[in-house]
């Protein structure tokens, strides 16, 4: 999946390094070439000189096929614009803006878009919505080429039989959490709200993984 992240303060680049290390695509903006300084020395996503909320330099990120835009500038007004540029114009449904002002953040969410406020956190707030809920890594093999993640999975799987899941992902399910308790599988266990499921997968696929459980099971 591709993301976009307007701003490459501490948080920014906490969200691309995070993104990446996921396996997701990832274009970073900013108008002063200097802020890319503090991306990892590993990244190797897309650096986007330019205005974050100006249209051609928005295209030139990816904006358009990007899965989910971020706007964590130090401006309010900046992250303003160049979110509802991303949700109105561009179309991108899952849109974040970090806003400092807490009279203009209940304003943004009642257009419907996410904030979070400047606190220490932020990066992980900001994951948090970015994401599909509840997807989560727990652990990385130590060669870093499987991973145990938590995954979100769509209401719409409730009443499958988590067989189903496995054998639709291409993942292999380790065990599920149902009702705060680790529970192993059988061909028969049928997923149920509340549930939440843990699968291994090569890391590369994790991206993928993510966004087709994120979507209700495929129609006979």
């Amino acid at each position: 999946m591709h993301f976009v992240i307007m701003g490459c303060g501490r948080v920014g680049a906490t969200l691309a390094t995070s993104l990446e290390n996921r396996g997701h695509d990832v274009a970073v903006i900013d108008q002063n070439e200097t802020a890319f300084r503090r991306l990892s020395t590993e990244f190797s996503g897309h650096r986007v000189k330019g205005v974050g909320f100006d249209r051609d330099v928005m295209r030139r990120a990816g904006v358009p096929e990007a899965y989910a835009f971020a706007a964590v500038s130090s401006g309010d007004n900046s992250n303003i614009i160049a979110a509802r540029v991303a949700r109105e114009t561009f179309g991108v449904k899952r849109v974040v803006a970090r806003i400092y002002d807490p009279g203009r953040a209940e304003i943004f969410e009642r257009l419907g878009i996410p904030t979070v406020a400047t606190v220490r956190w932020a990066a992980d707030q900001t994951l948090h919505h970015l994401l599909p809920q509840g997807s989560t890594p727990d652990y990385f093999d130590p060669t870093g080429k499987l991973v145990l993640a938590q995954i979100h999975v769509h209401e719409g799987w409730i009443g499958h039989r988590l067989s189903e899941v496995e054998e639709y992902s291409g993942a292999r399910l380790a065990f599920i959490s149902r009702l705060g308790d680790a529970q192993l599988t059988d061909r028969e266990t049928v997923y149920q709200e509340g549930d939440e499921v843990h699968l291994i997968t090569e890391r590369s696929a994790l991206p993928r993984l993510e966004q087709r459980l994120d979507n209700p099971p495929p129609q006979d």
